[in-house]
């Protein structure tokens, strides 16, 4: 078993793309996470961030690494990432969204 996440280290950053914005209409809102994270640490980790809102559910996706040109031509690949979209009860919101 590895270690335990912390809550304050699952959530990396909010992401902030046309379709996050629009996901933000919908009262979703979406977050680059740790890989390891799975929905219920996810869960936990914004109701613990964000005091006051409800999470309803949580949808995750593995985005696979781009491949990069390094030195010499040779082709290295970036690190696969996960992201989540968090959708929150009705009514609730998240102010770091908000005016973007």
């Amino acid at each position: 078993m590895g270690r335990e996440l912390h809550s304050l280290d699952i959530v990396i950053r909010p992401m902030i793309t046309e379709k996050a914005t629009r996901l933000g209409g919908e009262n979703k809102y979406m977050f680059e996470v740790r890989r390891e994270a799975n929905k219920t640490q996810i869960k936990d980790a914004v109701e613990k961030g964000f005091p006051g809102v409800k999470v309803i559910d949580v949808n995750v996706m593995v985005m696979k690494g781009k491949p990069r040109r390094a030195r010499g031509n040779r082709i290295k690949h970036r690190p696969d990432w996960k992201k989540a979209v968090v959708s929150l009860a009705p009514g609730d919101k998240i102010e770091l969204f908000e005016g973007v």
